[in-house]
């Protein structure tokens, strides 16, 4: 089957266009600046063939028509007839607890999405907006969502209730629900293929570290626990998020500054984590830059970076009763030499030895053949996932 992998943003389209027999991406791009002067569109090829077009790219409807058209293109695309995309699977961020599995979209579904804007108010609306835009320009095509909080909706009430009253969960579904979803699915599982052994028998930590951050405790092919969790906000600090806090900082902050919610919500979520730190960037490669250049605040941001991940992993590692591998994903977890192996300094007691050579290498296992705990590196492929998911839902298939 033939997917077309959309991830709608509120001013980008990221997609993928997969065929899930070969598990093959034929094509992928990006639509950027929708709605605003300059936007462009970026597609790539398999064969490595690559094209920008700069166009007056108004809205999510007139960037799915600028996709649809690259894909058909007789010099860029990789099909000759619209009907030749046999679904569409859509990466939606937060699904609640209605969905605890990716689902065939219809109005039932959209009236869902809907009700749930409000937890996650920067990422519904524009998942919705992919969703009717494509229903608009392939009407007979299956949709199907795949949801970022799926993965995590089996952990123990133990681990996803927070400390308020009751009733107030029961109210307004105030809980954990995790996200990177479809990440941490895909790297536990290749680890465990790597180790030549069932998923469900294994003790997993998954770090997905990017702009955005998160780490899962995977037991027995189940996250049974995630760092962020009502929203993206919470765990790890991050490229402009703040990560864990004592929750009263954000109302002594509100106080001495004067703020709104809105504007104590875009410090804590835009201006926070290791840009508000170091001053310097959110991007770990120039903060690793400044490092080398010996400026304090950048020290004190990839310390701290480093630090929770290596405390969310202690933690992880009690809770599950033991750890089998650990693996990290994601942009810096991919590509960070450094982060890895401050991340992995004086963890021996827990059984993960770090091999610096293989570490500065390109290998996917990283840990020193004597490790208890096996260290992987592994590129994720959210895409995959969800073409993969959407391919069983519209065939018909059980998942």
């Amino acid at each position: 089957m033939k997917v077309l992998v959309l991830n709608c943003g509120s001013s980008s389209i990221k997609y993928q266009f997969i065929d899930t027999e070969t598990e093959t991406a034929l094509a992928k791009g990006v639509v950027e600046r929708i709605g605003m002067v300059g936007a462009i569109l970026t597609h790539s090829r398999f064969d490595d063939d690559s094209v920008k077009i700069v166009g007056e790219i108004l809205d999510h409807q007139i960037a799915i028509e600028y996709v649809i058209a690259i894909l058909l293109s007789p010099n860029h695309g990789v099909i000759k007839d619209a009907k030749e995309i046999d679904s569409v699977g859509h990466r939606v961020v937060h699904g609640g607890e209605l969905f605890s599995d990716s689902v065939q979209i219809n109005d039932e579904v959209i009236k869902a999405l809907q009700d749930n804007i409000e937890l996650a108010p920067l990422h519904n609306p524009p998942n919705i907006k992919g969703i009717q835009a494509v229903t608009r320009q392939l009407p007979k095509t299956p949709q199907v969502g795949v949801f970022d909080t799926a993965f995590h909706s089996k952990m123990p009430p133990h681990s996803f209730l927070y400390g308020i009253p009751y009733e107030l969960y029961k109210k307004y579904k105030i809980r954990r629900y995790g996200f990177h979803g479809t990440s941490h699915l895909y790297v536990s599982k290749k680890a465990a293929e790597q180790l030549g052994k069932n998923v469900e028998q294994l003790k997993i930590i998954t770090a997905h570290l990017g702009n955005g951050c998160s780490i899962a405790a995977v037991k027995n092919g189940v996250s049974v626990d995630t760092s962020m969790g009502f929203t993206p906000l919470e765990g790890l600090l991050m490229g402009t998020r703040s990560g864990d806090l004592d929750p009263s900082l954000i109302l002594f902050i509100m106080g001495k500054e004067g703020l709104s919610l809105g504007e104590a919500n875009t410090l804590l979520n835009k201006h926070s984590g290791l840009i508000g730190i170091s001053g310097e960037s959110s991007d770990m490669r120039e903060i690793l830059t400044a490092v080398k250049d010996e400026q304090k605040r950048a020290i004190y941001a990839f310390d701290i970076f480093c630090y929770r991940i290596k405390k969310y992993i202690g933690a992880y590692a009690a809770a599950m009763g033991g750890l089998d591998a650990l693996v990290f994903t994601g942009g810096i977890g991919e590509n960070s030499v450094e982060v890895r192996e401050k991340v992995c300094e004086d963890m021996e007691y827990l059984g993960i030895n770090l091999d610096k050579l293989k570490n500065e290498s390109k290998e996917t296992l990283i840990s020193e053949s004597s490790s208890r705990v096996k260290i992987f590196r592994i590129p994720t492929n959210e895409e995959l996932v969800i073409a993969l998911d959407t391919a069983k839902i519209v065939s018909g298939t059980v998942h």
